[in-house]
């Protein structure tokens, strides 16, 4: 039987993707250790860019893809309410810090929003993919949502919600180490704040207290956002 029978016949199983899904996230995060966790080579980025490429290669579209990898997708609800498991040992200091994590969350979400709106002003860039930009910082599920009620595309916000993530994941840990925040908790609720789930996975690599309070800031910050990002369209006039 030739290779390219082989493949078709895989292919046509709905478990091939899941399989490859696990399988190619697996092998970048081992890489990653590798190159002993080079920021460019996260593994959400790699593990990304694999896949995209296998399919481009194969001609597999992405509903097919999607088909044998959803359970992963499904998946994603689970693992967020799990974040709450690790911030239950850190009620204490929670209490401790309500007041200043409720300014930054505050200050965080408003300074998303703006600044992707200033930037894309200046970038020229309006209308549908303008709308479809502001709810980036935010976790996939809810921003897609959020782009929706405003008009925008949700399948350009899950992309722009990605690399915004990637990007935080990879740049946010060594841009808080030159701007000498050593604290977990600040840092670990910026990571939430900023880039949501992949941003959260980054601070748990760093630290268990980084963890629990990105996971915090990334559940408040997407209940926020989805509350200020259509009251913000609303007063500039983008709808």
């Amino acid at each position: 039987m030739s290779i390219t029978r082989i493949w078709v016949y895989l292919a046509e199983q709905p478990l091939l993707w899941l399989a490859l899904t696990v399988g190619v996230f697996w092998l970048a995060k081992q890489f990653y250790f590798a190159v002993r966790q080079f920021p460019l080579l996260n593994p959400v980025l790699v593990s990304v860019a694999a896949i995209v490429a296998l399919l481009a290669a194969t001609g597999t579209p992405y509903d097919e893809y999607f088909q044998g990898a959803q359970f992963v997708n499904f998946l994603l609800g689970p693992a967020t309410v799990a974040l709450a498991v690790p911030l239950a040992s850190q009620i204490d200091t929670l209490k401790r810090a309500l007041l200043p994590l409720s300014i930054a969350l505050a200050v965080g979400s408003l300074t998303g929003i703006l600044s992707t709106l200033a930037i894309g002003w200046a970038l020229g860039i309006d209308g549908q993919m303008l709308l479809s930009l502001l709810p980036r910082s935010i976790t996939t599920p809810i921003a897609m949502g959020v782009s929706d009620q405003i008009g925008g595309s949700p399948q350009l916000t899950a992309v722009f919600v990605i690399l915004t993530g990637i990007l935080g994941a990879a740049f946010g840990l060594p841009l808080l180490g030159a701007l000498r925040l050593r604290d977990p908790i600040a840092g670990g609720f910026a990571l939430g704040v900023a880039s949501h789930g992949i941003g959260t996975a980054r601070a748990f690599e760093y630290n268990q207290q980084a963890g629990a309070f990105s996971g915090l800031a990334m559940g408040l910050n997407g209940t926020l956002t989805a509350i200020l990002v259509p009251l913000i369209v609303w007063l500039f006039g983008l709808y």
